[in-house]
């Protein structure tokens, strides 16, 4: 078989293998994504043929709809406060597990179990944790005299519950923070110590430009994930009964969450889609700021893992 017959059969081959993903890929996401294009242009309650109404979808969301500010500024107080904090409590739950000590293992595989644990479990244990009766937080601040807050039937508090409950599931995230910490060479620390340089100026001098390519994509990643939170808020504030999501005078009406209430509860599939490629487009505008400003600070060194 000469090189040019045999080049072509292994092209065909590589095909072959990757045709399963290639056809979920067509199918499954870039077909519904071309789809919602051009349902996003359109009138359709699933139940009646579509109606054309061009770029009136996108003209209501941007001035007559007074909820799509409200679940953006639900959704923009969510990620400014859950992403940072959750960064940075699993870079210090990283460095705290980052020791060569016996038995270290299982306490981290312990601090990463809750972040794979099924959501809607998650919600529903968090509805007991916030009950404001006879939930837990609110009964250890009893014991120190404290009046707890009402929670997630609280307007003020409802949107901070949620950031607290977020931080269960930074288990992922640490693991990677983890992988980056353990990848430094012990030389740089040693020679930083024979300098005489204190445990601040190894953690801003080495550690932190050092694990920067893993905080640039925990970021990246935390902040696309947190713009789409909608498990938590559907399931929490709506467990008292059907149609209440949203917590207490919206509250915790996420911007996904409203999606999900035009295109499967008022069964406007057109506006739905609509709104979700406006949140594609948010969510775009962010990374690619995050992907221009990671050039001043995210160093990129190659190193032995240790």
């Amino acid at each position: 078989m000469n090189r040019p017959k045999l080049i072509r059969r292994e092209d065909l081959e590589g095909y072959a293998f990757i045709a399963p993903w290639l056809i979920g890929f067509l199918l499954l996401t870039a077909g519904p994504m071309l789809a919602s294009v051009l349902i996003s242009f359109t009138s359709w309650s699933m139940l009646s043929p579509p109606t054309w109404v061009g770029l009136k979808n996108y003209e209501v969301i941007l001035s007559d709809d007074p909820l799509v500010p409200t679940s953006l500024w639900n959704t923009a107080y969510y990620v400014l406060f859950s992403v940072p904090l959750g960064l940075l409590l699993s870079l210090a739950l990283a460095m705290l597990l980052d020791r060569r000590l016996r038995g270290m293992s299982v306490f981290r595989t312990l601090f990463f179990l809750p972040s794979i644990t099924n959501m809607v479990a998650v919600s529903v244990l968090w509805i007991w944790i916030f009950n404001p009766e006879y939930g837990l937080i609110n009964a250890a601040l009893e014991k120190v005299g404290i009046v707890g807050p009402m929670w997630l039937q609280s307007e003020t508090w409802s949107k901070p519950a949620l950031v607290i409950m977020s931080l269960w599931g930074i288990g992922g995230t640490m693991i990677i923070f983890l992988a980056a910490l353990q990848g430094i060479p012990d030389e740089l620390y040693e020679a930083a110590d024979l300098d005489g340089a204190s445990s601040w100026r190894r953690f801003f001098h080495i550690t932190l430009p050092m694990i920067s390519p893993a905080m640039f994509f925990n970021l990246v990643i935390g902040i696309i994930g947190s713009f789409q939170v909608f498990t938590q808020a559907f399931v929490m504030t709506g467990s008292v009964q059907p149609g209440s999501e949203g917590g207490p005078n919206n509250s915790t009406l996420f911007f996904v969450l409203y999606l999900y209430k035009k295109a499967f509860q008022e069964f406007r599939m057109g506006y739905a889609s609509a709104l979700a490629w406006v949140l594609f487009l948010v969510i775009l505008f962010f990374t690619i700021i995050q992907m221009k400003l990671s050039k001043r600070w995210v160093f990129y060194e190659a190193g032995e893992s240790r």
